[in-house]
């Protein structure tokens, strides 16, 4: 189906660990439903080859200009979907940027100015000693419990170490207090519980849900597709600029 020029653009921020790739299958089902939409590798989690060349890991804000960069290429108005980690450059990014009306939490950090993701969980995974986070070792359960096997071995496979940096910066501005925010709970979530989704959801202008593990996108893409749409057509209010 072509896309409705009509419609804003999605934006889809990956989380911890991941790329543009986790992106793939939701990215089908939105075109298949009329809708464009882009994607960033954020810096953070995606490393150049030989990265204990000593350079400085990528940080939060050094994602949050990456966002912003992606933001400006996209012409007309933007909706930006952030998963997870994503959540937070997201926050970040999103309030400079004009064409923005609206932002989607899927079972992401809305954090607030001067939180950061060790604030908000109290604790990070152990650094493996170049200033990167490796991924779980029981990735497979905790990011994707409900992705099938063959899809989820794949997607294990390709996540890469998390700059350590990018998970203690602070946010300093949170863009959804002047952009229209909603919030997609994960209701079998293994990696941010259901109930603090719920409590960073009470910081958003509307709040849904779906049955599915951490990461929909691999796990019931079609079904976030059409909630996603349903989202941008009728649930964002009027952006409150």
């Amino acid at each position: 189906m072509n896309a409705d020029t009509d419609r804003p653009t999605f934006l889809l921020v990956h989380g911890s660990w991941h790329g543009a790739w986790c992106w793939d299958h939701l990215r089908a089902a939105l075109d298949a439903d009329g809708w464009r939409s882009h994607t960033v590798d954020l810096p953070s989690a995606n490393l150049p080859a030989g990265r204990h060349d000593g350079a400085r890991p990528a940080g939060m804000l050094d994602d949050a200009e990456a966002i912003g960069d992606s933001l400006r290429r996209i012409e007309g108005p933007v909706v930006v979907i952030a998963h997870s980690y994503g959540g937070v450059p997201a926050t970040e990014a999103i309030a400079d940027a004009a064409n923005v009306v609206g932002v989607v939490y899927l079972a992401g950090f809305q954090l607030d100015v001067g939180e950061s993701m060790f604030t908000s969980l109290g604790t990070l995974v152990p650094d493996d000693g170049t200033g990167y986070a490796p991924p779980y070792e029981d990735a497979r359960r905790i990011l994707f419990d409900d992705v099938p096997e063959v899809e989820a071995d794949r997607a294990v496979a390709r996540l890469r170490p998390q700059s350590v940096r990018s998970l203690t910066e602070r946010v300093t501005t949170a863009g959804w207090r002047t952009v229209p925010s909603s919030y997609i709970v994960c209701d079998r979530d293994h990696a941010l519980e259901p109930s603090r989704q719920r409590e960073l959801a009470t910081r958003a202008d509307s709040v849904h849900r779906l049955p599915s593990s951490h990461s929909p996108f691999l796990s019931m893409p079609r079904q976030l597709a059409t909630l996603l749409g349903r989202i941008a057509t009728t649930t964002l209010p009027s952006p409150r600029r």
